[in-house]
Formats: C-alpha cells, structure tokens, sequence
C-alpha cells in the first residue's frame, strides 16, 4: 500500500467497515492480505446489530465512525445526486458532524500566533466555552474592543496532518476501487476522491471561507433583505476566521419563526430569489443552503452563514440550464437527451432507451399545474434516469442541483405552498433574453472568429509538422486498452503453467520409455537413476503447477 506509517489508520479503517458488515469490500480491495502481511489482526465477526440495519445507515455510521475526513466526504457525497439513489443522499445527510470540543488551553497557544497577541488583549470579552464543535474547527464568541459581537471560527490544532494521511489512503482506495470492482467505476472513485480533495484543502483554508463571503456580499450589496457577516480580515486567516455574530432564529426553528411574528411565505419567497440569483445571474453560489446555515432576521430578512461550500457556473453552463429547463418545460425529448450528453463524459449503454425512457419522464410531468409540481421528485426521477444509463454529472452540476433540492426542501417547510419552478421563471426568461442580445450575440461571434483565425493560422505548421514525422517514421499511434497490462500478466501465467505441464507430460512419458527399454543402467539404492529422476521431476512439476493454479485463483 505504500508508506508503512499509514498501515494504522489502515487497520482503524478496515476494522471500522468490518464492524459495519463491510468485510467483503475489505477483502476484495485487497486489504486484509496487506494489512496480515503487517502483523495486523482483523476481527471479521460482524456484530448482530448492524445485521438489521439498512445499508445506507450503515454506511453513515462508518463514516462518522472514521472521523473528520470521512464525514466530510459524506457530505461531499450528498451533493452526488447522479451517482447516489435517494435513500443514500437521505443517510448522508444526516451526518452528524459534532465532536467534542478542544479544551480552550489546547487552543491557546495557536490562537495567539494567529491573532497576533493573546487573546485576552485583542477582544474586550471571548467566551472559552464554545458556541458549536465539528470535525474540522470549533467556534466561539467574543467582543471586540469597540463593542461588536464577532464568532472566534477556530481550526482545530493539528488537523491538516490527520486529512493528509487519510487523503493518502483514499487515493489509494480509490485506485483500488477502481481497477478491483468492476462495478465501482461507474462511480469513477478516482475523480470523487480527486474532487473531495480540492474541496476539503479549500475547506481547511478559513481565508478562502472568508473571500467567497466577501464575495457573495459585493454580489448583494444592493439587496438589504439579505445579510452576509462581515470578515474581520486584521484577525482573518487560514486557520481563524473571525465575523460579525448573526442573532437570529435558525432556520430549523419554525415554531420560533411563527413565534416572533415572521411571514413564512415571504421568508421562502426571498431565499428562493438569493439562491436563484446566486445560481443563474452571478454564478457564484452557496452549495449548501440548509436550515442550519440560514438565519431568520426581524423584518423578514435572511442571514447566511458558511461559505466553505461554494459551486460555481460558467456563462455557458448557466445557459445550458436554462436550456434544459426550457426543454423539461416544453417537453422537447431531444434537446433534453442532447444536453444530458453534453454534461456527462461517456456515451450512454443504449442511447435509443434513453431517448424513449426521457420521453416517458417528461410526459409524466407535461401538463401539471405549477402547484402540484413537485421539483424534489422530478430532480429525483431525472437522476435516478441519469444512474440507470450509468451517465455522470459534472460536480458543477451536482452541486447546483443539491443546491436547489436544498432549497425547494426549506422553501416547503416554510411554506407549503412554495413553487421553486415559478420562482424561478423569471430568471430564467431574463437568462434567455440574456443570450440573444446584440453585445451577448457580438462577444460570442468575436470569440468564435478569433478561436478560429487562430485554428486556421496555426493548421500550416501543425501539417507540416504531421509530415515531418510522418517521413521519419516516427509517427505512431497509440492505442490504449483497459486493463492490458493486467491481461498480459495472465496469459504470461497461462504460458508458464502449460509450458510446465508440457515438460511434466514429457518427463513422465520419457521415463516410461526408459523403464521399458533400458534393462540395465546405473542404480541408487536399488532404484535405477533415471527412473528416479525423471519421476522426481514429474512429481516437482505437478506440484509447482498444482500450487501455482491455487494462488492464481485465490488472487483472481
């Protein structure tokens, strides 16, 4: 597997998906014979009680189990409504991603590198209890000199180094994944744990937290009905981030919502126009918009809280979605099919299927009312659609869907009555309109002459140089075959076993024929040389094939 200082959290690992009924995934990726040639003893009795619950829920525990890295790609994976059935977003999103907190002296010390000086001197008053704790960082509040009420976001003391290792070990599980289970790389575990990546590195970075607020402010500054805190940028850095306190009701919290007097519908009405805004005008989004990162304000206004999970969309891209919504809306089967191909990377398993399975999906929802549609099980029925053709979404996209189920889920609470579609048909009429005007039509066409004025120009020195190689023979073409190496590998193990059953088919004939012709030679206690040697040879021969065969197949 690699370095030998990550064979613990290995053990850790394979041991925890044991306990959840996980052993034969551990045993095909091949981790209980690397984890036994290191001395490692695995208990493979599965507990009675996880025997009666659901694979979804089991996976959960796992993951909370592992720790800060592993929850934190169980998040990821929520936001994968293309690869994951619902009952698995449902499990996912459930994490519980509350630890114990770090004792404040632990802190201490980290904190005042970061700060500055101690802590005591910068803020008038800092409470060492902490106001939440996750995986990841801890929050408390305190006050500035000057009287504001700011949250302390502190990242927990040697975290980086525990996301690193495990990192290292989910790359390669991932390549395990990937080359072991044929029925995983559907999932292409490579480009999740590659993605998964990026976004935790970005996660652990509070300064960038801190940009995409800052961000998302300047986006609506002229907006007063929605409040984004305000960073704290002398304190601010990769590992504290410092903001204004919000003090308002959670978004969990209905009945503090009715209690205080608040208009639920339009509470829905205007986090569905942030969202919608975010998404389709200013592409730049937060990815996760649920009850516990929004806040409810006096005067009907929304605050929204933690910007480490942001997506973000092309002008293209926004406009691909307004054109697959237009086709959703007008029933036009074709360009649907046409822009779930455009998204994902391969061809689908049976393309006509899919154009009749597509057709039947929107006939399903041709016709409805805008108030019996229901946005959540169309999103759902569309990627269940996408799963079945083994097609994938780009995580731009999947991240812009779990954005608005999130949002239609809030927006439904609040408001029964709540219409993510006709919400958003504004935005979407000003999207099109958009694409069609003279300076939009100019840039584009600008674009595409100059993309090819340079094609055309560089076309006589890439012939030319197409010759060159052409006329000294180096030109070559590679063609790359899944799995050849490994093919080859068996069919070299295959030469060998029939060379060797061939010798040893040979020595056994050989040394009848000797014993049938040769009536006197030299002997060895009693038994004559040539016999002995030539049965010895046999009997080494089939046991070297016998052993050989029972390896090959254990490792098949």
């Amino acid at each position: 597997m690699g370095a030998a200082r990550d064979l613990g959290r290995l053990h850790d690992i394979a041991s925890v998906l044991i306990r959840y009924g996980m052993g034969d995934l551990v045993r095909r990726l091949g981790l209980s014979r690397v984890l036994e040639r290191a001395g490692h003893a695995l208990h493979w009795q599965d507990p009675e009680a996880m025997a009666h619950m659901a694979p979804p829920q089991r996976l959960r525990r796992a993951l909370e189990d592992l720790g800060p890295t592993f929850i934190k790609l169980g998040q990821i994976l929520s936001t994968r409504v293309d690869l994951l059935a619902p009952e698995y977003l449902d499990a996912l999103e459930g994490l519980v991603d509350d630890v114990p907190a770090v004792p404040f002296e632990e802190i201490r010390e980290q904190l005042e590198v970061d700060l500055g000086a101690p802590p005591e001197e910068v803020f008038q008053w800092l409470d060492t209890e902490p106001l939440a704790s996750a995986s990841i960082a801890q929050v408390h509040r305190a006050r500035t000199q000057d009287g504001r009420e700011v949250i302390l976001k502190i990242r927990r003391p040697g975290i980086e180094e525990t996301v690193e290792a495990d990192l290292r070990l989910l790359s390669r599980l991932a390549d395990l994944a990937e080359s072991e289970l044929a029925e995983a790389r559907r999932y292409r575990p490579r480009e999740v744990v590659r993605q998964f990546s990026r976004s935790l590195k970005r996660e652990l970075d509070f300064a960038r937290e801190a940009r995409n607020a800052d961000r998302v402010r300047e986006n609506f500054r002229r907006e007063e009905e929605l409040v984004i805190p305000v960073v704290h940028w002398e304190w601010t850095g990769e590992r504290l981030n410092v903001q204004d306190f919000v003090d308002g009701i959670p978004g969990r919290d209905l009945a503090a919502v009715d209690e205080a007097g608040l208009d639920r519908r339009l509470l829905a009405r205007r986090g569905a126009h942030a969202v919608l805004h975010m998404t389709l005008v200013d592409g730049f989004f937060h990815a996760d918009p649920h009850g516990g990162n929004v806040f409810f304000l006096p005067d009907n206004r929304l605050a929204l809280i933690d910007f480490g999970m942001m997506g973000s969309l092309s002008e293209e891209r926004r406009q691909q979605v307004g054109d697959l919504l237009m086709a959703l809306v007008n029933r036009d089967t074709e360009a649907t099919v046409d822009t779930l191909l455009e998204w994902t990377a391969g061809p689908p398993s049976d393309p006509e299927r899919l154009a009749v399975e597509v057709d039947a999906f929107l006939d399903t929802y041709h016709g409805l009312p805008l108030r019996e549609l229901h946005f959540a099980e169309m999103v759902t029925d569309l990627m269940s659609l996408i799963r079945e053709h083994e097609l994938t979404l780009p995580p731009d996209l999947s991240l812009l869907f779990k954005s608005f189920l999130s949002l239609d889920g809030l927006g439904r609470r609040l408001d029964d009555s709540f219409d993510i579609v006709g919400e958003a048909r504004p935005f979407l009429r000003r999207l099109m309109s958009r694409r069609y005007r003279p300076e939009t039509v100019w840039r584009n066409a600008r674009n595409r002459l100059g993309a090819t004025m340079d094609l055309l120009n560089g076309l006589p020195r890439d012939l030319r140089r197409l010759m060159r190689l052409a006329r000294r023979g180096a030109l070559q073409v590679n063609v790359d075959l899944t799995r050849l190496i490994q093919f080859g590998h068996q069919m070299d193990r295959a030469a060998s076993r029939l060379a060797v059953g061939l010798v040893t088919a040979a020595l056994i004939i050989s040394t009848a024929i000797v014993v049938a012709f040769l009536e006197d030679g030299p002997t060895f206690l009693g038994l004559p040389v040539f016999t002995t040697l030539g049965l010895g040879g046999a009997v080494a021969g089939m046991f070297w094939l016998a052993l050989s065969i029972r390896h090959g197949s254990h490792r098949d």
